[in-house]
């Protein structure tokens, strides 16, 4: 074995070491898997009407009243949006945020340690309303008035303080450190000159914590909402800072306001200069002397005592500002919401779908389906190693940074598994791909080495064109989207590195070994499809009359069914609803949620959420949460059907009536808003590095085949009578790298095929594109078929939405075959016509 080649081993063995250690620390667990904390957050009225009031000057009590309960909505609205973010960038992924009547939101985190709830609680509760007031010009006599006259607020007492330079300083530091301080507003009128307002900014002095007083203006210069970004940095000695740009119109702002109040500046002639206070939420950051004007937007916050203040400070910044305070009046734990029966039976499909591929590559490719079954389980060993590693990419990407929480294993919940099984989709499929390759090199005559070393190098632009078509879509799903988007992108980006690694990498150290310590001369493999000679393209015709019918008669069956009743088709998950809560008397007699689900839908409801819940308060009472839809069942409201159906059938064993309250879609406006234009620039991708490595109208061919297999699955789908909800989106997400992938395969052997010069001087074009789609039949029929026995098994065992979830897949997966075939070619020979192809440079 060559130096080489040892390397190649050692860094193998590097990298599982690696994800193993990762796999020690725990896989994270989402809410639909595992459960977790609940917090139930009210805002408060009273603080938003007075900012309405401040904005609003010419309002009268009547227009407060008649414009009151449309500002609440977009207030909650906006709440729910700053929340997710900052939630987001604490690292807990797949958090379930969504808003309740009477001015409160629901937030579930998953299951996260009590140091993380607690950050969480925090994070909520902030307002993050950032400011920029100018410091009082006498600023420095006014506070030696302070100490001179032995004025300090109540709880804090003045006290010299020696400095690292050895000499003292005086500050004010806390009394008692259990005690409760006085708020920002109550401290603010504390011996403030007019037109200005007392703060305190805090200082770590050798060890301790003091505070500054500051007097700053009460009028503001800038604020928070043209802030286009904040990050986190270190400075000197690995000070923690937070740096901050403005862009648009804050640029400007700040350049007017750095330069009018800088030494000699405009409003400032004859002053050695102001300080500009850095205010979030009533508490002074920094204060630093406006020393110059600042042309480019950018400044930093000080003051932070430690890296992770910084970075706190840095996501709330980046999240915005809550439109008013909230307050927590509700917390609690809460059960999986995909429920145990369908978690257990999830489990065991997914070993079933695994066994069942393994044997097929096992009993097709024999050898070469030892090597594929290894690197498939090196994929899953690798996986934790690849996800960290496209998390802290994907965090740069999205100006997160290189901190702590954007570096992690994110949360495997529904989505995540939907990234898994593509990922294993594209791993086999890479393999089929290497092995039919060799296959048809060692029929040339090519020796074992030849034909191993040909097959690797002809596959190689095939594989990476597939994938990287594949990451740029969840590259750009996870910098345009959020929430359970991102956490897909993730998992697949991680899952393509790792494949195209054991694929390309591993598989073919295997082989090395295989042919140096072996006297094999070939590989053996079964060939269930032959070489076929079938006129695909041919049938163009008679497959877009086919295609076209199936979309008319699907989407027109869904939309009558949405303008008779919107719930038969989307879920609460997007609609918003009821929520019911029943009490939980007696916790050792509460009947499964497989059960519960099972009695609802007798009744006929269903689609609806259902979890149980305690309070974190030390209650003992807990609560079943069933959250349904706007729809109907038969002419009854959902609500009601629920309750009668629950209280008859378990209020003898301890269920009994709470309360119904209405609900909002978990899925808002804002989040529908990034997803979409997620998918839209997923596509724009697709166009131009397809325009790129091939042509322009290889391109319109993968977006018509990706558009066809979307609108078919989910017209499909509903035909069934399903519903649309989050688990469906990430099925359909999965069907969108299932497409682009399969259908890159089949225009790379067009491709290929086009540059053979003796093809090109005898065929057309479209004799060219049915050669190239019958000599990768085989591939596609194969991948589709071990794709479709993990998903199958899904379909078979696993109960619940994991149900829904895997026929949604199954048809994207059979939809995602025919049109490689049958609808991306001919809609590509459409921009070339029937013509004698040209060679490209």
């Amino acid at each position: 074995m060559d130096k080489r080649s040892i390397w190649k081993w050692l860094i193998l063995a590097v990298c599982v070491t690696g994800s193993l250690m990762i796999y020690s620390q725990g896989v994270k667990l989402g809410l639909d898997l595992q459960g977790g904390s609940s917090f139930v957050v009210e805002i408060d009225e009273e603080k938003l009407t007075e900012g309405l009031l401040e904005v609003h000057t010419d309002w009268e009590a009547e227009d407060l009243a008649k414009n009151l309960g449309d500002e609440i909505k977009k207030a909650q609205n906006r709440a729910i949006e700053v929340i997710r973010a900052r939630i987001d960038g604490m690292g807990i992924a797949e958090a379930n945020i969504y808003a309740e009547k009477n001015k409160r939101i629901v937030i579930q985190l998953p299951g996260i340690d009590k140091e993380t709830r607690h950050a969480a609680e925090d994070s909520i509760l902030e307002v993050g309303f950032l400011a920029f007031h100018l410091v009082h010009k006498d600023n420095e006599e006014l506070v030696e008035e302070l100490w001179e006259k032995s004025w300090a607020p109540k709880g804090y007492k003045i006290q010299a303080l020696a400095l690292p330079s050895g000499h003292t300083r005086t500050y004010y530091v806390r009394v008692k450190t259990d005690e409760k301080m006085p708020t920002a507003d109550q401290l603010r009128g504390f011996h403030a000159p007019p037109a200005h307002d007392f703060a305190l900014m805090h200082r770590d002095v050798s060890g301790r914590k003091a505070y500054e007083p500051v007097f700053i203006a009460r009028r503001r210069e800038l604020t928070g909402e043209y802030l286009e970004n904040a990050w986190f940095t270190q400075g000197g000695f690995g000070a923690a800072l937070v740096k901050i740009k403005f862009g648009g119109a804050g640029s400007k702002k700040f350049k007017m306001i750095t330069g009018n109040y800088c030494p000699h500046g405009k409003k400032n002639p004859f002053d050695r200069g102001r300080r500009l206070a850095i205010v979030l939420d009533g508490i002074v950051f920094s204060a630093p002397e406006l020393r110059t004007a600042i042309y480019d937007g950018e400044a930093q916050i000080e003051g932070m005592q430690s890296p992770e203040e910084a970075h706190h400070l840095a996501n709330v910044l980046q999240a915005g500002s809550l439109p008013a305070p909230v307050e927590i009046i509700e917390k609690s734990e809460v059960d999986a919401s995909l429920g145990k029966d369908s978690i257990e039976s999830g489990i065991r499909a997914v070993m079933y779908g695994g066994i069942a591929v393994v044997v097929f590559m096992l009993v097709y490719y024999m050898l070469c389906g030892v090597v594929a079954n290894l690197a498939l389980g090196l994929d899953l060993v690798l996986l934790p190693l690849g996800m960290v590693i496209a998390a802290g990419f994907l965090g740069l990407l999205s100006g997160g940074g290189l901190g702590a929480k954007s570096i992690s294993l994110p949360v495997l919940t529904l989505p995540g598994i939907a990234g898994i099984l593509l990922t294993i989709g594209i791993a086999v499929d890479a393999n089929v791909l290497i092995f039919e390759r060799i296959r048809e090199e060692l029929r040339l005559g090519k020796t074992l080495r030849a034909a191993i070393s040909a097959g690797y190098d002809r596959a190689f632009v095939t594989i990476i064109d597939a994938n990287i078509t594949t990451l740029i879509t969840a590259v750009i799903l996870f910098v345009a989207g959020s929430g359970p988007v991102r956490g897909f992108a993730v998992t697949l980006c991680g899952g393509i590195l790792v494949s195209m690694y054991t694929a390309l990498v591993v598989t073919r150290m295997a082989f090395e070994v295989i042919v140096d310590k072996t006297n094999l001369t070939k590989l053996r493999m079964l060939s269930i499809v032959k070489a076929t000679k079938i006129d695909f393209v041919g049938k163009r015709g008679i497959a877009a009359v086919l295609s076209v019918a199936v979309i008319a008669v699907t989407w027109v069956f869904l939309v009558m069914s949405y303008q008779k009743d919107p719930g038969q088709v989307i879920g609460v998950d997007f609609t918003g609803g009821s929520a019911l809560t029943f009490r939980v008397e007696d916790d050792s007699r509460k009947p499964e949620v497989a059960e519960i689900r099972d009695t609802l839908a007798e009744a006929g409801v269903t689609g609806a959420h259902i979890q149980y819940k305690k309070s974190l308060d030390g209650a003992t009472v807990g609560h079943l949460l069933v959250r349904t839809g706007v729809g109907l069942v038969g002419d009854k409201k959902p609500a009601g059907v629920i309750r009668t159906t629950i209280l008859g059938a378990y209020e003898a064993v301890g269920l009994t009536e709470g309360l119904e309250i209405e609900v909002g879609p978990q899925v808002g406006g804002e989040l529908r808003k990034t997803a979409t234009l997620a998918i839209i620039f997923a596509l724009v991708g697709i166009v131009l590095y397809v325009s790129w490595r091939f042509e322009f109208g290889f391109a319109i061919g993968a977006i018509a085949a990706l558009a066809h297999d979307v609108l078919i699955t989910i017209g499909v789908y509903c035909l069934f009578g399903r519903q649309l909800s989050l688990p469906i989106i990430a099925a359909l997400l999965t069907i969108v790298g299932y497409s682009v992938n399969d259908t890159i395969v089949v225009f790379d052997r067009i491709r290929e095929d086009l540059r053979d010069s003796d093809l090109r001087r005898k065929r057309s074009y479209k004799e060219i594109c049915n050669l190239s789609i019958n000599q990768t039949l085989s591939r596609t029929l194969l991948t589709s078929v071990t794709t479709l026995l993990a998903v199958g098994m899904l379909l078979v065992f696993g109960g619940g939405a994991i149900n829904d979830f895997a026929l949604a897949l199954c048809i994207g997966v059979v939809v995602g075959t025919y049109s490689s075939i049958f609808v991306a070619t001919p809609v590509m020979l459409l921009w070339h016509g029937d013509k004698k192809p040209v060679k490209k440079a």
